[in-house]
């Protein structure tokens, strides 16, 4: 076996070690933002949000019977994104509440800071609205709110995957059915999505794809959580302001440096002193020597 012969095997066996094996979750393009994912492919969200906004503006000119029809058919028209979501349960607790039905506004505002645990109404609404909302609002401190937390590993390297784990730490609501987490390269325009199942189960681990550089770069991303029907009911971060994830960058080593390189050098070197071993103490002469003689 020839020197170069024994370095070949050592290269195929060294990069074969070095190969990430595991799980990866599959990256899609993301969908724009006026269309929501099926499941297969990006779909329009339809008039959903349309509907919502006559509704506000309806109630707006105290016209409940309007708004209610027209928030009523919002829950026909395709996916509500989260801002679209919210007001929908906004003007839904304002409008019952200005028919004094106090169950229904509750029910409604129950669902709003289910939604968006930090909202306020304004002030210049009539007291009906603000009263329950107040009273859904501090019986809100008891019950808690959804939440989700996002972590990884510190000290991710360019090239590797990067590990996610995704916790439900509360869900009330019983309706954080999926998630999608975005993620970018810094630098990037576009987000790639991938899209976890949260239902039945309080955490995910997950493991996004390496990124390849030659420099350290970081990772973008921010997460939606959407109940069975679609709508976005959380969210973690957003586009404008995304979490990070620093990849730091590790020049590759020579190959002539590495410890399986090293191996094979070992190896040829002892085959070689053993070879001249046995030429020098074992192997029979090439030649005899004698003294011939003649009569």
């Amino acid at each position: 076996m020839t020197m170069r012969w024994l370095v070949a095997v050592a290269v195929l066996a060294g990069c074969h070690g070095e190969m990430n094996h595991g799980t990866l979750i599959a990256l899609r393009a993301a969908c724009a933002d006026t269309e929501y994912w099926d499941g297969t492919a990006c779909k329009p969200r339809g008039d959903a949000a349309a509907k919502v906004a006559a509704g506000k503006q309806a109630l707006a000119k105290l016209d409940v019977d309007a708004a209610k029809l027209a928030l009523d058919a919002a829950d026909h028209g395709g996916p509500l994104d989260h801002d679209a979501n919210v007001t929908l349960w906004e003007q839904r607790g304002i409008a019952a509440a200005y028919v004094n039905d106090e169950r229904t506004a509750s029910a409604a505002f129950d669902m709003l800071l289910a939604l968006d645990p930090s909202h306020f109404l304004s002030y210049t609404l009539s007291p009906k609205a603000t009263f329950v909302f107040e009273k859904v609002r501090n019986d809100l401190r008891v019950r808690g709110v959804p939440a989700l937390d996002v972590t990884w590993p510190h000290g991710q390297r360019v090239g590797d995957p990067v590990p996610i784990d995704l916790e439900v730490i509360a869900d009330p609501k019983q309706f954080l059915r999926r998630a999608t987490v975005f993620v970018r390269t810094r630098g990037e325009t576009g987000w790639r999505a991938a899209d976890i199942a949260l239902a039945g189960a309080a955490d995910r681990h997950v493991v996004l794809p390496a990124v390849e550089a030659g420099k350290p770069v970081s990772l973008e991303l921010y997460l939606r959580a959407y109940d069975d029907r679609g709508n976005e009911v959380l969210t973690w971060a957003d586009a404008s302001r995304p979490r990070e994830i620093p990849l730091r960058y590790d020049p590759p080593t020579p190959w002539y440096k590495r410890a399986w390189f090293y191996a094979a050098v070992g190896s040829v070197v002892a085959a070689s002193v053993g070879l001249t071993v046995y030429e020098l103490t074992i192997a029979p002469p090439s030649t005899v020597s004698g003294n011939v003689s003649v009569r």
